[in-house]
């Protein structure tokens, strides 16, 4: 449809049209170079009946908007966000990790990913890690892995923001409710977590996230708009999601390629080898030595985007692009798939190749044009979380373990990808992870 229509294109999707952009220049001027215009959220049936009105995720653009998220970034970052610290959490989490890996329970190793990700956030937010066996925890990530996977609860959840209407049909009005049931009980969980900070809360002693914005409602009064006890859940809420499912589905999508390629993953443990050893624990500091290892992770980002969408924007006023004129309200669609995909930038972009990121010398070059954290003021602020845990996470594992086809099992192409409700998932498959 680009081919026919354009990098700026308008297409009707259920009951709404979207405008569509599909490529790199159209991207940066709407939501860098008129972000103002361009930064809204799109409100929905099913986010609204989750959100209330609370979080930062799907809140819409303007000063509170702007004032959360300076707050919660500036939080964060306190709390070892993007410092080295957060490398010694998520090695101590690789190496659960690879224990469950090779444990002889019948838990889905994907399910397994999702929990050390997971935990790698909840260290941030309330300040420790759960147990894998934890039933709370489980079910957190039943949750997320409804959401962010290739399964029925996804799919519906899609055609009721489509077609909200749906809802009144009895499967729909069923489905509906289960997905409600199971939010409100997510959001419970955080509200206990709440309950206990508030109940030791010492001003002297700042733990984690939950106390920051615990401090920053006390020192704002009651009745504060964005400093409340409600908005710190959802807050909590949005945290977790998103900072565990596109991560978790992305190594997915790494050790599927590695099971189907098994070169990658040999030419990256060859890179442990050298620079790390076998016994050695994985740094950021390793990144300038192991150049194919960040290219790999890199062509993965480009070729198995998890968002290929993005989180749907808004126009906040009237604005024009392309020289269309784009009415207020208007949903906006950045799509980062075409941009990945545009030959312009990339030669043979249907190949998998980590080899276009390196230069004639075998340096790693980072493009300007792979956009999988998006663009503008509401782009992903875990962006540095989300590479550290990558590049961690990928190289405590291979440097442990071999990952192999099940045999028993057939194993999904990598190109075998599946959409729902906002991300783009590999199939459900399972490998083997030997000891090296």
């Amino acid at each position: 449809m680009r081919d026919k229509y354009g990098p700026v294109m308008s297409v009707q999707v259920g009951r709404d049209y979207w405008v569509v952009l599909n490529d790199f220049e159209s991207i940066t001027e709407a939501l860098v170079n008129q972000s103002e215009k361009f930064s809204g959220r799109v409100s929905n049936f099913i986010n609204d009946l989750i959100t209330k009105g609370y979080g930062i995720a799907g809140g819409d653009y303007g000063p509170e908007w702007k004032k959360l998220k300076k707050f919660g970034y500036h939080a964060l970052r306190g709390f070892g966000f993007g410092k080295k610290s957060m490398e010694q959490n998520i090695n101590e989490e690789a190496a659960w990790l690879i224990e469950s890996l090779t444990s002889t329970d019948k838990k889905e190793f994907q399910t397994k990913i999702t929990q050390a990700v997971c935990n790698i956030v909840n260290r941030l937010t309330f300040g420790t890690r759960l147990d894998y066996e934890d039933k709370r925890f489980i079910h957190m990530t039943e949750v997320t892995q409804k959401i962010f996977s290739d399964s029925r609860e996804a799919k519906v959840v899609a055609l009721l923001v489509m077609a909200p209407s749906l809802r009144f049909l009895p499967n729909f009005k069923q489905a509906v409710k289960d997905f409600v049931g199971d939010f409100e009980t997510f959001l419970g969980y955080f509200e206990d977590i709440i309950a206990d900070h508030e109940a030791d809360f010492d001003e002297h002693d700042i733990r984690d996230y939950i106390d920051v914005f615990l401090k920053e409602m006390k020192d704002r009064g009651q009745n504060d708009p964005s400093f409340n006890k409600q908005q710190l859940a959802h807050f909590v809420r949005d945290l977790i999601d998103g900072g565990t499912g596109t991560t978790a589905s992305t190594l997915c999508w790494v050790i599927l390629c590695f099971a189907n390629y098994p070169d990658h993953q040999e030419k990256i443990y060859k890179e442990i080898l050298e620079n790390i050893g076998e016994s050695g624990i994985p740094s950021m500091k390793h990144q300038d030595e192991m150049p194919y290892t960040c290219a790999f992770i890199q062509e993965i980002l480009r070729h198995r985007p998890v968002v290929p969408f993005g989180i749907l924007h808004k126009t906040t006023e009237e604005a024009t692009l392309n020289g269309y004129t784009i009415p207020k309200n208007t949903i906006i669609a950045p799509n980062m798939w075409a941009v990945h995909y545009d030959s312009r930038h990339f030669k043979n972009p249907k190949e998998f190749q980590p080899e276009r990121f390196l230069d004639p010398n075998g340096k790693f070059v980072k493009p300007s044009h792979v956009i999988s954290f998006s663009m503008g003021p509401r782009y992903c602020p875990g962006e540095n979380l989300a590479r550290l845990e990558l590049f961690i996470f990928l190289t405590a594992i291979v440097q442990k373990l071999k990952v192999v086809p099940d045999n028993t099992n057939p194993l999904p192409a990598f190109e075998s990808g599946r959409f729902n409700m906002m991300t783009y998932e590999s199939p459900k498959f399972h490998v083997k992870f030997e000891q090296r």
